[in-house]
């Protein structure tokens, strides 16, 4: 029974701190292989043979990109066509709807569409802002370690079970293995 202004604590996850870039993508091609699909990978700097290992294959973000160009594209040409069939100026028996015109304007706002929507969507789709994530409770994880690997298997993985989470990364030469664990709101 939880006291009133006590918070039930869940694991987060299983962090394993590996010494080199190779290691550990070798150890999240074995996690993969393993059957878990709930990992991450966190590198003081890019290595773009984790990003294969882990298999990441979300291209929301693209689509919400290329959803905001061709709307704000769009809603600039619609934009334009209206206001000059609204308040019709004849202008030396030129057109009123004149598409080269327009392309200037069309382009701007399909930029501009692309961009938010692309921003936008991308702080959704992570949660941000978040002032706060468990892994930055974790022992040895700073912003300023220049030689730390660390994968993670999250508690949410249909495979989770903390302590054969531990045996693989044991088993894969990892330098160190912390739980991680986050607190709930009371409800």
């Amino acid at each position: 029974m939880l006291e009133p202004n006590a918070t039930e604590h869940e694991t987060f996850g299983v962090l394993a701190e590996f010494p080199t870039a190779e290691a550990l993508i070798d150890a999240t091609k074995a996690a993969r292989e393993a059957g878990y699909r709930q990992i991450d990978a966190y590198t003081p700097f890019p290595v773009e043979d984790v990003w294969k290992a882990l298999e990441v294959k979300d291209n929301r973000v693209l689509w919400l990109t290329l959803a905001g160009g061709v709307l704000g594209a769009a809603g600039g040409y619609g934009l334009q066509v209206y206001t000059n069939l609204a308040y019709p100026i004849i202008v030396g028996s030129r057109p009123l709807v004149a598409p080269q015109a327009f392309m200037l304007i069309t382009f701007e706002m399909m930029v501009l569409g692309a961009v938010l929507a692309g921003i936008f969507g991308m702080l959704v789709l992570n949660r941000l802002p978040r002032l706060n994530h468990p892994v930055f409770d974790a022992e040895h994880f700073g912003f300023g370690g220049k030689d730390r690997f660390f994968l993670i298997v999250f508690g949410n993985d249909p495979k989770f079970d903390e302590q054969s989470v531990r045996g693989f990364f044991d088993a894969s030469g990892a330098s160190g293995i912390q739980t991680i664990e986050h607190a709930e709101e009371p409800q």
